[in-house]
Order: C-alpha cells, then structure tokens, then sequence
C-alpha cells in the first residue's frame, strides 16, 4: 500500500488522538492541526507531524492540507458553560465548511467529517439509521447538524468526496466523559433517576477508529452517512449492572423519581449560565437517564464492512482497568 498522507483535526483530544496514533501505526503520514503544541507533545513523539492553528484561521487550514491525500475532520466544541451560540456555530459548522473548502483547494481526495447521532435527538422507534428523524435538541447538536449541511453542500459544490460519520457514546482508555458513570458505579454511588429501561449504545474507541479510517478509505464511502456504533445495545439499567458485576460491586438497587433532578437542573443552568459556571447539575445529564439511544448499524457493516471487534464487557473491562491506573477509581 502506498504511503498516505493524512491530517487529523482535534488530535488532541481523546478520540482524534486516537485515531492519530492508530494511523502512524498502519504506516501513514499523519499530520496534526493543533491549537497548542506543548499540549501535543505525546502526539509528536509517537510520529504525529504538527501544524500549529486554529480551525477558523483559513491561513492555518490552507497549511494544514497542503500536500494530504485525505483529511479526518474529528474536532468540534463540545458543551462548555458560558459558551455564546456563535462560538459553537464557527467550530461546529463554519469551520467544517472552510475546511473542505480549503481541502478542495490542496487536490485532498476525501474528506471524512466525524458528526453525532445526537443530531437524532430522542430515539422513539429504536433501533434508529441514518435515515431516522432528526430532531437536535442543544446547540452543541444543532449546530453539528448544520455542519453536516454545510459539508454536504461544499462537497458537491467543490466536486471533493464527503463522507459523515455520526458515532454513539465513545468510550475507552483515555476517555473522560463517562468517567462519572463508571467511577460512581464502582463506587456505589450511581444514582439511578427512572426506571432504567432505555436504551443505551456504547462505541468502544478502537472500534470507532477503525470505522473512521474505512469512512475516509472506501471507495463506496463517498457521499454517504453512516452510523458507527458498537454490536451490542442494552438497557440503561443492564449496561450499569455490566459495570457493576465486572468492577465486582453490587448494581444500584435504588431508582428515584426523574422530575426533581430536572427542575433542579433548568434552575442550577439559569443562575450558571450568567456567570460562565459549570452547574453542578444540569438538564443534559438528567436526559441520560430518559432518552434511548439505540442504533443500526447495518449501513456500515453492509457497504463498508465495518465489523465491531470488542464486546461490551471487555471494553468495560479495559476502561475500568485504566481508570484504576490514573487512580480514578
């Protein structure tokens, strides 16, 4: 196979390094688009080559793609209290269109722009595809959906393939996000609000990794949308007890009441959101106990070959296992 060139946007955060790393290991030339190099430091020792900007400088784009084959678009502004509107529009949608549009330019041959399956909101027929109602429910998912618009839009515009994935929860070594849920079940202290029968649908990261690079490779990837998600799907309440039984701790036997922790949610917002404060509870984080998420994968496994390697229960086991080694649990 011969060498390829490839930059990868948000390499310093946990899914876009990963990804990085897995690249430099396949043998490619990997470039990285970093705000701040000191922070990619372990990025540069595994083999990363670095271009220092940021993601709105269209000077910094145009250097970013010279001379790359085909560019993995991962970074995006995640929910940050205080953030304006706009911030998220200009990261989350401008900057994906400015991005193929600068890729388009450097002769890149495919583009693959990492989305969410947050742009479906509240599943309300699972298992939901690509083709599934989209209804975001935030900023952070209205405006991925706009990115994705715009994506569209300047790949057929541009004439530059354009691939979409829109990925389930990621988690894994390295991860962070659902550090609170398995540290809280391992500990005993996981609230559980509702009864625990929706769905949830984890994607293990190397799994995710592996989808992206086929996204970017095949040929019958471009132009299209695709759901990348784990192979196994479970209730919120099986997956907590999964967690439990391999942290080797009872699952949470308690269920409280989900409206109060919503109202005291919408109230901690309105009086964080003024100050720039991170609430200490918030409405999102009760919809984690109230909206499914469960999705099919069979686009991806059908036109792509993608094919989910680890199990639900050894993911757990290798993310606990690395919480543990940070002292986090």
């Amino acid at each position: 196979m011969p060498n390829v060139a490839e930059l990868v946007t948000g390499a310093t955060g946990f899914t876009g390094g990963h990804l990085a790393r897995m690249l430099v290991g396949r043998g490619h030339q990997v470039r990285a688009l970093v705000r701040d190099r000191s922070k990619a430091a372990d990025l540069e020792a595994a083999g990363v080559e670095l271009v220092e900007g940021d993601l709105r400088d269209p000077h910094a784009l145009d250097r970013a793609v010279a001379g790359i084959d085909r560019v993995y678009h991962i970074a995006a502004m995640y929910r940050q209290a205080g953030l304006p509107a706009d911030t998220y529009r200009a990261v989350n949608a401008l900057a994906v269109r400015d991005i193929i549009e600068a890729s388009a330019r450097a002769g890149v041959k495919r583009v693959l722009h990492c989305s969410t399956v947050g742009v479906h909101g509240d599943v309300e027929h699972p298992p939901a595809n690509e083709d599934a109602p989209l209804r975001p429910g935030d900023v952070y998912q209205d405006t991925k959906l706009e990115g994705e618009r715009l994506a569209r839009e300047a790949g057929l515009r541009l004439g530059i393939e354009v691939t979409i994935a829109r990925p389930t929860g990621i988690y894994g070594p390295g991860d962070r996000r659902l550090l609170k849920m398995f540290r809280g079940v391992a500990r005993g202290r996981f609230p559980m609000l509702g009864p625990g029968t929706i769905y949830y649908h984890l994607t293990y990261i190397d799994d995710l990794c592996e989808g992206f690079r086929l996204c970017a490779e095949h040929p019958a990837g471009a132009g299209r949308t695709y759901i990348l998600a784990g192979g196994e799907v479970t209730t919120l309440n099986a997956l907590v007890a999964l967690v439990a039984e391999v942290a080797g701790v009872k699952p949470p036997g308690l269920h409280l009441p989900v409206w109060p922790f919503w109202i005291a949610g919408a109230a901690c917002e309105a009086l964080c959101a003024p100050l720039g404060v991170e609430p200490p509870l918030y409405r999102r984080r009760v919809d984690f106990y109230t909206k499914s998420r469960a999705f099919d994968i069979a686009r991806a496994r059908t036109e792509l070959g993608y094919a989910p390697q680890v199990g639900l229960r050894e993911g757990i086991r290798r993310t606990l296992d690395w919480y543990r080694a940070q002292g986090w649990l």
